[in-house]
């Protein structure tokens, strides 16, 4: 799970100190064909998915985690016991932690036009992917996915393995999406929601930010209109959009911990062409995660978050008043990208639905990082929320 270990590297922070004693196994999920919600159809359809703990007898203790924008079903545990880094909520998950795999059977897919199309962990179909019609990769002749898209899917597994409750689902960022739509989509399926960094829309504010990621890519000449393939990525443009992301992930307070202030950039006081050397790193760290995150699926989960809104209709605060599940809102106090106002307004909407939410911030230097790097701060409320009748 590369992208999240580099940013957890780069910010100067770990997964914990305790050894994961998960180990896992990534595992294969095909449809023959999947319609979307533009009406166009996919054939076939891969996504992988993996998990922890042991399903019990009758399926009642299942937990689906749904994963953030740059990341992938890696969420606990070592796919290899030496491996440098477990999965990015491995403080949250397994023996004995907030979510227990010893009561819960937690499971995690990859979603489609997953970032890390080009990790060996990471089973996705998406623009890199060859189209059977043409044997090329489908570069923008694939179709706008959303996010009830990657709920559809990730029911068409559970339905597979004969899971038709899910005692919670959780997630954060555009994971927080998919969880807070599970719940407004299949109402009597979800018992418990727990939506981490995000809420139940996106405004033009934060739509419009989003763009800002796509921009280099869509104005690098190598970009080719989305046809690049045969010619090698947009790398520009790809890694100054993963800077970008990375700056918008982290409050100021941490990225200045992290990198080096202006102070020390004598060469910016003689010519202007020279770079800052806080850019310099930002950009050295973008372009590892350039080597195997692809241009096009960055913009269509770009797109997939922008037009994010509940029930993917035009009143997404009539969409949240139909949730039966207990939710639980977890913002991070320092998120910039996705603030808690986004949480508040959602919670505020079910409350006037009846349904009425708990909620808790995240504590933290880090922003809407803090939603994975301190996610172990409320690990006792997310224990306690979970064992509630």
């Amino acid at each position: 799970m590369r992208v999240i270990i580099l940013l957890l590297l780069l910010a100067g922070l770990s997964f914990g100190t305790a050894a994961s004693s998960l180990v896992v196994q990534k595992q294969k999920f095909t449809l023959d064909s999947y319609t979307t919600e533009n009406g166009q159809t996919i054939t076939p359809v891969n996504i992988g998915w993996e998990a922890y703990g042991k399903l019990n007898a009758d399926k009642s203790n299942v937990i689906l985690i749904t994963h953030y924008f740059s990341g992938s079903s890696h969420a606990a545990g070592k796919y290899h016991k030496d491996d440098a880094a477990a999965g990015y909520w491995d403080a949250i998950i397994g023996p004995g932690k907030a979510i227990d795999t010893n009561k819960f059977y937690v499971i995690s897919s990859d979603t489609l036009v997953n970032a890390n199309v080009f990790d060996k962990n990471v089973i996705t179909t998406g623009p890199a992917t060859a189209n059977p019609a043409t044997g090329k990769p489908y570069g923008l002749a694939f179709p706008v996915v959303t996010i009830g898209d990657f709920v559809e899917v990730q029911k068409a597994l559970l339905d597979s393995l004969g899971i038709n409750k899910l005692y919670a689902v959780i997630g954060p960022s555009m994971g927080s999406f998919q969880a807070i739509e599970w719940a407004v989509r299949y109402p009597e399926r979800v018992q418990r929601l727990v939506p981490v960094i995000g809420g139940a829309f996106m405004d033009a504010y934060g739509a419009v930010k989003l763009e800002r990621w796509a921009y280099p890519i869509k104005t690098d000449p190598a970009w080719h209109n989305g046809d690049y393939y045969d010619k090698g990525q947009p790398i520009q443009g790809l890694t100054t959009a993963l800077a970008y992301i990375t700056q918008d992930a982290v409050h100021p307070m941490g990225f200045n911990q992290r990198y080096p202030s202006p102070v020390n950039d004598k060469n910016a006081m003689q010519d202007i062409r020279a770079s800052l050397s806080a850019w310099e790193q930002l950009m050295q760290h973008a372009k590892v995660r350039a080597t195997y995150q692809d241009a096009n699926h960055i913009l269509y989960l770009v797109r997939a978050s922008q037009l994010w809104r509940a029930g993917m209709a035009d009143n997404w605060q009539q969409a949240v008043a139909g949730i039966k599940a207990k939710t639980l809102f977890l913002p991070a106090s320092g998120d910039l990208l996705l603030p808690p106002a986004f949480s508040q307004h959602s919670a505020d909407a079910m409350k006037k639905a009846g349904n009425t939410p708990q909620y808790a911030e995240i504590p933290g230097n880090w922003g809407h990082l803090d939603g994975l790097v301190n996610i172990q701060s409320v690990a006792p409320l997310i224990e306690t929320f979970l064992n509630q009748p």
